[in-house]
């Protein structure tokens, strides 16, 4: 990646503010203290774009630290209004509405995610799915392969290259849902 230059900044502040102020109203449940917590976060890039890891992506840095902020900010202003929080009652089927079209966008990201997968040729798709669905070390995989541990590595590097070009356009879908999951 190169440096955060002026106009790299502008660029990504433009396609990824609407997106990260979901995120972040996803967490606090307040339209403008998402809108704060994404602007501060923006800020906070810009005065330390000359000190933050260059091979680092951006976008998820920004996701991270957004959804960081917001659970500090949540922990911060436990102060909840009850009347608030029965309009939120109220709301239910507003929210279930939301819940199906949430739900229905992640299952076509799973069966895309699983397209991919299906994609890959069968030893680096069988490398990682041991990898990633059955939790197995490097070296675990090596052994039960009977491969060296040189190859499960180059095996996975191939199945995430793969995984990261064919997915790229659903990654803010897919940071959404696993953090909108992790609460």
């Amino acid at each position: 990646m190169q440096q955060l230059n002026r106009e790299i900044f502008e660029m990504i502040f433009r396609t990824e503010f609407k997106a990260l102020c979901y995120l972040a109203q996803k967490v606090v449940k307040d339209q403008e203290a998402a809108r704060e917590i994404v602007q501060e976060a923006f800020v906070n890039l810009w005065e330390k774009r000359d000190s933050i890891d260059q091979d680092r992506n951006i976008r998820s840095y920004l996701a991270t630290v957004i959804y960081n902020r917001s659970l500090n900010w949540l922990r911060d202003n436990r102060k909840f209004n009850v009347s608030l929080l029965e309009l939120e009652n109220l709301s239910d089927i507003a929210a279930m509405e939301s819940v199906d079209n949430d739900q229905l966008a992640e299952t076509e990201l799973h069966d895309l995610i699983q397209k991919s997968i299906n994609e890959l040729p069968e030893k680096c798709r069988e490398v990682f799915v041991l990898s990633r669905y059955e939790n197995m070390k490097y070296k675990e995989i090596a052994d039960q392969l009977d491969i060296s541990v040189k190859t499960v590595e180059a095996q996975m590097s191939k199945a995430l290259q793969h995984l990261r070009l064919r997915l790229a356009d659903y990654i803010r879908m897919i940071i959404l849902i696993f953090l909108t999951f992790r609460q």
